[in-house]
């Protein structure tokens, strides 16, 4: 990733700030994260790990458009996925969480991780976020996967 996509994503995370130049200076003097608002630029769709890196995974394909912003929270053994505002939240299942308007999301800088929190996919700065319908399909397909895994005893 170049010094000007590291520049724009950081621009354009720092925009959901209350903040952003505060923000900008936690991220390089303070303990590298942010709590940034979701629901006006963008939603977090958090799923366990597990499950997440294996739909991540799915969704690297050529046919497809190249996933959006995408962290990882190694403590808490989570993925979280970026997605358009969607207020009325319709993603269910088991172990998802949905981040929307008054939920706040700890995020480190686009350039490196802080603490638990790593960005898989880092934001370029484009607003490029991961389609609702694709990212549902590949869910559905990583889930099918780790059901069956489950099944052969390999689900450990």
């Amino acid at each position: 990733m170049t010094n000007t996509m590291w520049t724009r994503g950081v621009e354009w995370l720092a925009a959901a700030a209350a903040d952003p130049r505060a923000c900008k200076w936690e991220w390089d003097h303070g303990e590298g994260i942010a709590l940034l608002e979701a629901g006006r630029f963008w939603d977090v769709l958090s799923v366990p790990e597990r499950l997440g890196l294996l739909t991540l995974d799915l969704l690297w394909q050529p046919a497809l458009p190249v996933p959006g912003p995408t962290l990882v929270d190694l403590t808490a053994g989570r993925v979280g996925f970026f997605l358009p505002p969607d207020p009325s939240g319709g993603w269910v299942g088991a172990g998802l969480r949905h981040a929307t308007k008054g939920s706040w999301v700890a995020v480190p800088p686009p350039y490196r991780p802080a603490r638990s929190l790593e960005w898989l996919v880092p934001p370029d700065g484009t607003g490029t976020l991961h389609s609702p319908g694709t990212l549902e399909d590949a869910l559905r397909q990583a889930n099918g996967t780790l059901a069956v895994l489950a099944a052969q005893g390999g689900g450990r």
